[in-house]
């Protein structure tokens, strides 16, 4: 596997429009190839990302059946190309949702369970050199994902309230709050099936949807053993070899 350089090197007026239907493009070639969608993945949910990249509003990508892995798996580093980790909560449906006036009650009301999730970003992109646009039509930067197994009913939780700590080989690196994705991670849902409504995609049940990292990404290295703990919702594990 290479990198490649940045599309917007070559291609400096590539819009975002045309940024998701490069994704899109490549998203069907996959699904053609036998790969299956089961959800989307929302990034650039933080202030502090989107004046990084100088955006105002988040971006997706999809997630196929072949990017997730087990808890307590482990990831084989050569297949990634610059990878780094960051700690989520997962929504799964049990209802459809479409655009364009998806509330953050109608993402509760169709929600089946939330799990806490690590999302492993990578970026076909030499040194993660990107604008907006070129994570968008990198399908938002997606590598893999893990999702815990316990299963927790949005009943008595309070989502921005909910604590995680993410722990690198038993040291804790970093903090995040459900408050700290658009100040409610269902926000962050209705964003997405909002923004998809302009494709005419929808979100389906049985869907996984990762809401946005609770903290900073961090960076990966062979041998590394990563925990996101969460207040009320258990923890998930992934190594690296």
């Amino acid at each position: 596997m290479k990198s490649i350089s940045p599309l917007t090197e070559v291609y400096p007026d590539l819009s975002i429009e045309e940024a998701y239907q490069v994704q899109l493009r490549a998203i069907e070639q996959k699904v053609q190839e036998g790969q299956r969608i089961v959800g989307k993945k929302i990034g650039l949910t933080s202030v502090a990302m989107q004046e990084l990249l100088g955006v105002d509003q988040p971006d997706y990508g999809n997630l196929l059946d072949t990017m997730e892995i087990r808890n307590n798996g482990m990831i084989r580093l050569d297949h990634l190309f610059q990878p780094k980790i960051e700690g989520e909560i997962a929504f799964v449906l049990c209802k459809d949702l479409s655009g364009p006036y998806v509330t953050v009650e109608d993402v509760l009301g169709a929600t089946d369970y939330i799990a806490p999730a690590l999302e492993i970003v990578d970026s076909r992109i030499t040194d993660w050199k990107i604008t907006l646009a070129d994570t968008v039509a990198d399908n938002a930067s997606s590598g893999l994902f893990v999702i815990g197994e316990e299963r927790f009913s949005l009943k008595e939780i309070d989502l921005p309230s909910i604590k995680m700590n993410l722990f690198k080989n038993g040291d804790r690196i970093n903090t995040g709050y459900g408050s700290d994705v658009l100040g409610h991670p269902a926000k962050c849902v209705a964003w997405l099936a909002n923004k998809l409504s302009q494709f005419d995609v929808g979100l389906k049940a049985g869907e996984v949807i990762l809401s946005g990292a609770l903290s900073a990404a961090v960076a990966v290295e062979i041998g590394d053993v990563f925990t996101a703990e969460f207040s009320h919702i258990g923890k998930v594990e992934v190594s690296f070899k």
